[in-house]
């Protein structure tokens, strides 16, 4: 007998803390190794990563089908990464006006049309860590105020290009694959208004 979708949401928790112990934190992150016993009913440790901000993502979109993305230097990957502009909201802001700051800060855009497109949890095999991602049209442009941390690049991009990158391996972060595979299927079914 299979379990059907309903019946894996309404499921009870197979895990059983027995304690836990922070063993890291600073201002955007806290690391807590959990005792546990596991769904088997053996004992072990579970460590989870706690995001102490949102991940808020933006698509910028012009009524010509292009839009921006960021090219930057990613630390933890030691590698150069071409992103839509993201950052970190604070958990007590609204994650619009997150949104608004990190395209401003990031590409000098604002956009007087906002709509949330998705909402993902990352990597949570490990961490809480939410995302957001919003969409943002009817463009000006600004002067960009990126942090002092930030070497940015901006690229504009047809979104057909920005797909093919995304299938060919060039854009590898995980909120800006899944906006712009979003972006082209909301284009395939002519919900994407421009």
């Amino acid at each position: 007998m299979s379990l059907s979708a309903d019946a894996f949401l309404s499921s009870t928790n197979p895990w059983k803390t027995v304690g836990s112990r922070m063993v890291y934190d600073n201002p955007w992150i806290q690391v807590t190794e959990h005792q546990v016993i596991n769904p088997s009913g053996r004992p072990g440790i579970y460590g989870v990563v706690h995001f102490k901000h949102l991940a808020i993502g933006v698509v910028p979109i012009d009524e010509n089908g292009y839009l921006w993305l960021v090219g930057q230097y990613r630390y933890p990957l030691q590698a150069y990464s071409w992103e839509v502009p993201e950052g970190g909201g604070p958990l007590a802001e609204d994650p619009l006006a997150s949104a608004q700051r990190e395209l401003l800060e990031e590409t000098g855009i604002r956009a007087t049309q906002w709509n949330l497109m998705l909402t993902m949890h990352l990597s949570n095999s490990v961490t809480d860590e939410k995302a957001l991602i919003y969409l943002a049209k009817g463009l000006s442009y600004h002067s960009s105020q990126p942090e002092e941390t930030e070497q940015l690049q901006l690229r504009k991009i047809s979104l057909e290009a920005a797909y093919e990158e995304v299938l060919q391996g060039k854009i590898t972060d995980a909120i800006s694959v899944a906006a712009i595979l979003r972006l082209m299927l909301m284009k395939r079914e002519n919900s994407l208004q421009l």
